[in-house]
């Protein structure tokens, strides 16, 4: 008899949402048919299997479950390099930095990702915000309470005046709607789940490079990859790595345009910062927050800049432009 294996896929949002729908459940499928059904991947979504979104890496870790996908900021300073992607006003195409983050995950981050084995990397579309009142320029966040995706995106928000506020994502509807926070940074593609424009009327976008990114892992527990007989890893093998990680990054990108026609179409306004704008304005706020990064960095041993460097040189060079195989 062929073995046959069932693999527990754990994550945060909702069946419904962009990411699951587009991006876990067409990986999933695949991984079943290219087994002839000898793997079996099962869903479970919104924390189906307890525990918090921030608890997920250790979950598979731990072995609660055998894949998981989170997002890399909601264990602060764990993977310190990833955060390059997460620095604001640093990513414009979520296709070719999801690549470039593959590419840096592979030559430099698998010591820091050793307690699993890393199926993709990549990062969703511009980060932006969603707010009751109208943003524009940094002084208009002053006194707003702000969800913030990361670390790096709660040091932007404390030197607008603003007060971050942590919470994963599928807490924001409830802290909207219960004015626990007056706005959220998220992308346009998760909004329409979350039902963020009927509860916020603006919505703030940045020309060129987007406010801020986050970084995600595709995440399995070593044992249960390391079980799998040799034919079976092969098909783990061909649908991970650096053409999953571009197609899942752009799908995630892709979903930005259809959940903005949605706050659109609801009479919603939508700011629009242009260049110039942001860099006479928001250029000030965040260049403390790459000094500190590379001082940061320094002090744990790895060259900042060269990150930083590095991580560019992929996206304006061989990861400029690219599209996925998968």
């Amino acid at each position: 008899m062929a073995q046959e294996v069932t693999l527990k896929m754990h994550q945060f949002l909702p069946a419904q949402a962009n990411v699951p729908k587009q991006i876990l459940s067409v990986w999933a499928d695949r991984i079943g048919t290219e087994s002839d059904g000898r793997i079996k991947v099962e869903m479970f979504n919104s924390m189906a299997l307890g525990g918090t979104p921030p608890e997920l890496l250790d979950q598979a870790v731990d072995g609660v479950a055998d894949i998981v996908w989170t997002v890399v900021g909601y264990t602060p300073g764990r993977f310190p390099e990833t955060e390059v992607f997460e620095l604001p006003f640093m990513v414009e195409d979520a296709r070719a930095a999801s690549c470039a983050y593959w590419k840096m995950y592979d030559k430099n981050m698998r010591e820091d990702f050793k307690d699993v084995h890393i199926l993709g990397t990549w990062v969703h579309g511009p980060g932006m915000f969603h707010t009751s009142d109208p943003v524009e320029v940094p002084a208009d966040l002053e006194g707003m309470k702000i969800r913030g995706g990361s670390r790096l995106v709660n040091q932007l928000l404390e030197r607008t005046g603003a007060t971050p506020v942590g919470m994963p994502v599928p807490a924001i509807a409830e802290g909207l709607s219960k004015g626990v926070i007056d706005g959220t940074t998220i992308p346009w593609e998760v909004t329409p789940a979350l039902k963020v424009p009927e509860l916020v009327e603006n919505h703030t976008e940045f020309e060129g490079p987007g406010l801020y990114t986050l970084g995600f892992v595709l995440a399995m527990n070593n044992d249960s990859y390391n079980n799998l007989p040799d034919d079976l890893k092969a098909v783990m093998d061909a649908n991970s790595g650096l053409e999953f990680s571009i197609f899942a990054g752009g799908t995630q990108a892709d979903a930005d345009g259809p959940a903005r026609v949605v706050a659109v179409e609801m009479g919603n306004n939508i700011v629009t910062v242009d260049a110039a704008t942001a860099a006479s304005d928001w250029l000030p706020v965040i260049e403390p927050i790459y000094a500190d990064w590379i001082a940061d960095m320094d002090g744990k041993g790895r060259n900042g800049q060269a990150v930083i460097d590095e991580a560019r040189a992929l996206m304006s060079g061989e990861c400029k432009g690219v599209m996925s195989k998968f």
